[in-house]
């Protein structure tokens, strides 16, 4: 079972630990991150979600994106995600934090409610990758795939319903990428 630090509406640990699961039952603030990787070409890397996701099953997101555990920091939770999702290894120098976002949701699906309030630490990484040598987390991660820039930015402006809607961190990102 992973625990996760419940933090205020200010991103502050409030000291109190609790289980994921009880951290989206309640709708309790909580610390994610994502990363985004790039590589010289002008291409996004984005994951398809594995079908057994509870959440946008089979949707296209960042490279990497994961819950904090208790006491982990925003850095080791990015390096974290980035071995266990793709398999990729990288170094604290190699990540470059961009930004911060703050979203809440409510996402359902068969089973479960689950309410989300998250405040994601976003982090970019630069570097060619041969996707056929990653490891991917079957339980997480059903594929990943290389998006031009120009792809991707169609993506987000076209509302397309295979991608995750995390549209205040999507726009960010065509800013920063230049499209």
């Amino acid at each position: 079972m992973e625990n996760i630090d419940v933090l205020n509406e200010n991103g502050e640990k409030t000291g109190e630990v609790v289980s994921r699961e009880e951290v989206h039952r309640l709708g309790l603030w909580h610390k994610c991150v994502h990363i985004w990787l790039i590589n010289g070409k002008g291409e996004v890397l984005l994951q398809k979600r594995s079908k057994q996701k509870a959440t946008h099953p089979n949707m296209w997101t960042t490279a990497t994106s994961g819950h904090l555990s208790a006491g982990d920091s925003s850095i080791e939770g990015a390096i974290r995600e980035l071995s266990e999702e793709i398999g990729l290894q990288a170094r604290q120098d190699e990540l470059k934090y961009l930004f911060t976002v703050k979203e809440s949701g409510v996402n359902s699906n068969p089973e479960k409610q689950i309410l989300e309030n998250e405040i994601t630490d976003v982090y970019l990484l630069e570097k060619d990758v041969n996707i056929a040598e990653l490891k991917l987390q079957e339980e997480e991660v059903s594929s990943v795939k290389w998006f031009s820039y120009e792809t991707f930015k169609k993506m987000v402006m076209e509302d397309n319903k295979t991608l995750v809607p995390h549209k205040e961190m999507q726009f960010k990102m065509l800013k920063i990428l230049g499209v």
